[in-house]
């Protein structure tokens, strides 16, 4: 049900370019909304700020996107022990553009604009016929690509932050009389009262609200409501907010916080020639509405399955309609009874599990599940990818057994390390992402405990721990 059969990669450039033949240069700029964000409304005290130096090292996801015909550019060179890795399984690897020196408080983007080195060789893979494709373009990536020459795989910004937005999410699901919790959209102060009305007679019903900010990401920008104090203690403070700024705009959507039995997210790319095609659909792992991985197949019967893809078929002709192409993720409930919410929200940019498509495609299909996810570490050092290997002997994945811990970005195992010489060694909280494959649901669990076990006593180096 999850599994994309035919080749994504080649898909995807027939989408974005025009012809499966193109080259890319994949930027994976992870969590573009804070781009978006700037100078729009947004619930009190929320910021983009914990953990940016891992978030921006997850640029490493897109490796495993590309093929031997593209190109990546990373913050930083991969560690070479786990570039010989992806070698052993057979991965044809896309050639890599790495920065001189990097921020880990910028994003790639933000690098890449200040490395004229970098600018120059993008500027010769321009003249080559390259395309640039990010994750999600702001008007950083725009910059990019107007200053190196290369063509935008892509839409623009402005249309890419108008369709993340939840305001149109909310909105498109009302156009298209797709179930959606009940709800408003908000982008002026008289909305948001309207909203706030609205919200107290569901709290007065005993139910809960949450309020959401348009461009909010990762957990960031989210409040559930379960009194009327706190709602409208919420209320005054966007609303002096916006009086201080000379504004009467809000950007929030407020809903009712529903029961679910679970989350999901799917995916479908839609052409410039505005043709849609379903990718996949994965339950999502949330936590305090935070993304955690994936698990598939989504455990959904057929008639669920094709409930969503209709809706995406739908989806993305308005998308196009809205100027949009490419890769769109959206998510999505299934409630108590079985039923489904379709669209929660839409995402205009690559998902996680967009870069998880190539490998599930080699070493994750009939006859397998998978877990996608992350491992926190904490380090009193680095670590390198030949230490890791050792420490997983057995459960790393390799292609004689088919299963096992398919890591699919290191870089963010020591991206919060502090850099030599500048600060006194001291403990860093580190993530390992990876596909855990197995044959069995039971096999499953039983791998993913062991890898945490495993996990739980590495402290960092480059011997064993």
């Amino acid at each position: 049900m999850s599994m994309v059969t035919d080749d994504f990669n080649a898909r995807l450039k027939s989408a974005v370019v025009g012809t499966p033949e193109a080259s890319l240069v994949f930027l994976g700029n992870f969590e573009v909304e804070g781009q978006w964000a700037i100078g729009e409304p947004a619930l009190p005290g929320i910021a983009f700020k914990a953990g940016r130096a891992v978030v921006n090292r997850m640029d490493e996801f897109a490796l495993l996107l590309a093929t031997k015909s593209d190109y990546v550019v990373l913050k930083d060179a991969p560690d070479e022990g786990y570039l010989r890795y992806l070698a052993d399984l057979g991965l044809e690897l896309p050639r890599i553009l790495s920065m001189r020196s990097q921020d880990p408080q910028r994003m790639v983007t933000e690098d890449a604009l200040a490395d004229p080195a970098m600018i120059a060789g993008l500027a010769r893979l321009a003249s080559e016929g390259c395309w640039l494709a990010p994750h999600g373009v702001s008007t950083l990536e725009e910059q990019l690509a107007e200053r190196s020459g290369l063509a935008l795989a892509a839409p623009g910004a402005a249309i890419c932050k108008a369709v993340n937005s939840k305001i149109y999410s909310r909105r498109l699901a009302d156009e298209l009389g797709l179930r959606q919790p009940r709800g408003w959209a908000c982008d002026t102060l008289a909305e948001l009262e309207e909203a706030v009305a609205g919200a107290r007679e569901l709290l007065a019903a005993g139910r809960r609200v949450v309020i959401k900010d348009a461009f909010g990401v990762s957990g960031k920008g989210i409040a559930v409501v379960d009194t009327e104090h706190r709602l409208d203690r919420l209320h005054r403070m966007v609303t002096r907010h916006a009086e201080r700024s000379g504004q009467q705009r809000a950007g929030l959507v407020v809903e009712e916080w529903v029961g679910k039995r679970g989350d999901l997210n799917y995916q479908f790319t839609i052409g410039r020639d505005g043709a849609v095609c379903f990718d996949f659909v994965k339950d999502a792992l949330t936590e305090a509405g935070v993304h955690k991985g994936h698990r598939f197949p989504a455990q959904l019967t057929t008639a669920q399955v094709d409930e969503l893809a209709e809706a995406a078929r739908r989806i993305g002709a308005r998308l196009a309609a809205d100027g949009y192409f490419g890769v769109a993720g959206v998510d999505a409930l299934v409630d108590p009874e079985g039923g489904l919410f379709p669209v929660i929200e839409i995402n205009a940019r690559n998902n996680m599990s967009t870069y998880q498509v190539l490998v599930q495609q080699a070493f994750a299909g009939t006859g397998k599940v998978a877990l996608a996810r992350h491992y926190g570490l904490r380090l009193t050092r680095e670590l390198s990818f030949d230490a890791l290997r050792r420490q997983l002997d057995g459960v790393l994945f390799d292609r004689s057994t088919g299963i096992g811990l398919l890591v699919n970005n290191f870089a963010t195992v020591n991206a919060a390390a502090p850099v030599p010489g500048t600060a006194p060694e001291r403990p860093f909280d580190g993530r390992l992402y990876g596909l855990v494959v197995a044959r069995s649901a039971e096999q499953l669990a039983a791998m993913d405990n062991e890898i945490t076990a495993r996990l739980a006593v590495v402290h960092g180096g480059s011997g064993d721990d």
